[in-house]
């Protein structure tokens, strides 16, 4: 099942530190999820003056559990960088 997350990052003054500081870790993370056929694409939301404020993806996992779980586990995730998700099934046209 495929899905289209955006996990929006904290607003307060630490969270650039924050994504800074896990984002080599994530980084990581999201290469062996890519290696796993689980991220289809991801990158990161910027604001209007390019600074980088959450992250958007597109995931295929078997069920929304599997999902949670992963997201769970990411260092984004466990370090504080992400703060709220917006998760929706999603279906990649075939084009």
């Amino acid at each position: 099942m495929q899905f289209l997350v955006i996990a929006r990052d904290g607003t307060d003054a630490e969270a650039p530190a924050r994504r800074a500081a896990a984002r080599p870790a994530h980084l990581e993370n999201a290469r062996k999820m890519k290696a796993d056929g689980h991220l289809i694409i991801g990158g990161a939301m910027l604001d209007e003056a390019g600074t980088m404020i959450g992250s958007s993806m597109l995931a295929e996992y078997p069920d929304r559990a599997a999902l949670d779980a992963a997201l769970a586990a990411d260092p984004y995730t466990v370090q504080g960088v992400w703060q709220s998700f917006e998760i929706r099934p999603f279906r990649i046209a075939d084009l």
